[in-house]
């Protein structure tokens, strides 16, 4: 089993006799765990001997309505789960471990990248997001950080704060982990009702179709929106409230559209389209990336 720590003294007194010798890595989640979750564990091990899962659900990252205190907290069974991985250790501290002062008065933030796609219906989400991720990487003082493409913006950031505050922290994005029948696999995939989880692979499978078209070129013939108004039809139409549905550069930069094409750099992009959307009480986040060729 992990050694559990709740505490920032112990964990670092625990993990110092490592530090110079073995390479740390640590995985950040919320806990109520996955399959999902379980693979960033076991990419971890493999470029790193020694494996922190921390578990905290971060109140800086919820807004005002959001699931804050319904967020599922299931600290044993996340052990457990770990156990069968591998994991060396677990970082579960309390809100008042993490936050003497909350809300904290100091603030890390992550600028123009943050205002677009999650940011603009969570405005200070990745607020949040930076103070928790920089206090964990100050505390465990990884080599190794991962974190999974589903949120691919907050990769996106994360790889921001890392290269401008200079932490000597090597970021590895992991691939997207499915269900079956496409459903990326998410801990708020529980809130959905069993008629809403039949529905819930249409938005995956859109995102294919999206893709598919980009990558044949029919967003040269069509234009870009009119491919985007028909995927945000169809997407409606099997039940969902789309937050976002956009294209962007695999950078997140915004295309330059002239007409009816995307003005691209070279002789191809790397694009991602990217979504959220409501299914009932769950919000559902999927990305899918895409190399398109310039004409």
């Amino acid at each position: 089993m992990p050694s559990i720590h709740h505490h920032i003294a112990t964990l670092r007194a625990a993990l110092n006799p490592y530090r110079g010798q073995q390479r740390i890595a640590l995985v950040p989640t919320m806990g109520n765990l996955h399959d999902g979750h379980l693979e960033l564990v076991k990419l971890a091990k493999q470029h790193a001997d020694i494996v922190v899962v921390s578990i905290f659900v971060n109140p800086t990252q919820f807004g005002a309505g959001e699931d804050f205190d319904s967020y599922p907290r299931t600290l044993d069974a996340d052990v457990a789960k770990l156990a069968t991985v591998g994991a060396d250790y677990v970082f579960a501290p309390s809100i008042d471990e993490m936050y003497p002062v909350l809300p904290p008065p100091t603030s890390v933030r992550a600028g123009e990248i943050t205002a677009q796609l999650c940011g603009q219906s969570r405005p200070n989400h990745f607020d949040g997001v930076g103070i928790v991720v920089s206090k964990l990487f100050n505390i465990v003082q990884p080599e190794v950080a991962v974190f999974g493409q589903k949120d691919y913006q907050q990769l996106a950031i994360i790889q921001q704060i890392v290269r401008d505050l200079s932490y000597p922290i090597e970021i590895i994005g992991a691939p997207i982990v499915r269900a079956a029948d496409g459903l990326a696999l998410s801990s708020r995939n529980q809130y959905l009702t069993e008629a809403e989880r039949s529905a819930a692979p249409v938005l995956h499978k859109e995102l294919q179709r999206l893709a598919a078209q980009l990558m044949h070129g029919q967003h040269l013939e069509q234009g870009l929106e009119s491919l985007l108004i028909e995927t945000r039809t169809r997407i409606t139409e099997a039940g969902f409230k789309i937050d976002y549905l956009e294209v962007k550069t695999a950078q997140l930069d915004s295309l330059k559209v002239d007409g009816a094409s995307a003005s691209f750099n070279g002789d191809h992009q790397d694009l991602v389209v990217l979504v959220a959307a409501w299914l009932g009480r769950a919000r559902l986040l999927d990305n899918q990336l895409v190399t398109v060729q310039q004409p």
